[in-house]
């Protein structure tokens, strides 16, 4: 059975969205699938084709306070998290908050700055708080990292580790849009212009409670047999040296029931797993040498493991 599409909370976003980044319906639903799911987002594409865009859309539709941070090969580890500066007139030492401490962040160009910089962010994106100078200071909620990067061959980046590209629930790509999106855009208004103008149209009280309906979501046994059969797949097929691991499992699994939950239902479907799948299993796959796309690899695993 085919999902079928009903209103929910969250359908004007995907409405409002959609008028602003055009042509791209799909990917601002993973875009959206990926909060629900208390994810991060990470954006690998060229300069030029909305990824920033995308972020700024978001953020301001959900009513979340937003900070970018413009990643460089000099940024320094402070630059993110905050730094102490001793106050003379208190006589001590006073903690300034770094960009980080916001609900949206937009980690811009993140594979331009050094492992040690990048490093940063992982405590803050797993833990939701971040340790500095010995004192523990919890983030926002909800908490959100959209980050983008260069493709690897671009000059000057430096490839994000495994470990961090684990701590991002999905990786999307925008790409071009198509000639009638494209159009539309040349002789529309500006985006930004545009965007300025859009009011919000959610609370965060809002967002945090339905993130809390999509983990309630109800998932069959015959569809925990499937995710783990693709995850056991991945690990004995010889197309990859290393296979999905049970985090990634769980993020499948979270990732379709957000999915669900932007169809109007209560259940998880075989096809929500299977919507989701590129965006949440592609980047944790190690395969040398593969020249497939995302897609081609997801439906290539799709179809070596039978649906339940």
């Amino acid at each position: 059975m085919a999902p079928t599409h009903k209103n929910t909370a969250l359908t004007p976003v995907l409405a409002a969205a959609g008028a602003i980044i055009l042509g791209k319906e799909h990917q601002l639903r993973l875009a959206l699938s990926c909060l629900l799911a208390r994810g991060h987002l990470l954006i690998e594409d060229l300069p030029g084709v909305g990824k920033t865009m995308l972020a700024h859309t978001l953020a301001r539709l959900l009513g979340l306070d937003f900070q970018r941070i413009q990643f460089t090969s000099d940024m320094l580890p402070a630059d993110i998290l905050g730094i102490s500066v001793f106050d003379r007139e208190r006589g001590d030492f006073r903690f300034h908050p770094g960009p980080i401490f916001t609900q949206v962040v937009l980690a811009d160009e993140i594979n331009r700055a050094t492992p040690k910089a990048q490093s940063a962010l992982l405590e803050a994106m797993e833990e939701r708080q971040v340790t500095i100078e010995g004192a523990t200071r919890p983030l926002p909620q909800p908490f959100f990292v959209i980050a983008t990067q260069n493709p690897s061959h671009q000059i000057g980046t430096f490839p994000l580790p495994e470990s961090q590209l684990d701590r991002f629930l999905m990786r999307i790509e925008l790409g071009y849009p198509d000639r009638a999106a494209e159009r539309a855009l040349f002789e529309g208004r500006d985006r930004r212009a545009l965007l300025a103008e859009t009011a919000p149209l959610l609370l965060p009280d809002i967002l945090i409670a339905e993130q809390a309906r999509a983990a309630k979501l109800h998932v069959a046994a015959p569809l925990f047999d499937y995710v783990q059969a693709l995850v056991t797949h991945t690990r004995n097929a010889p197309d990859w040296k290393t296979g999905l691991s049970p985090r990634a499992g769980l993020g499948l699994i979270a990732a379709a029931r957000a999915w669900a939950l932007l169809d109007g239902r209560d259940h998880v479907l075989p096809e929500d797993v299977q919507a989701v799948l590129p965006a949440v299993a592609i980047h944790r796959l190690s395969a040398s040498g593969d020249q497939r796309s995302a897609a081609e690899i997801a439906k290539a695993l799709i179809e070596a493991v039978p649906l339940p």
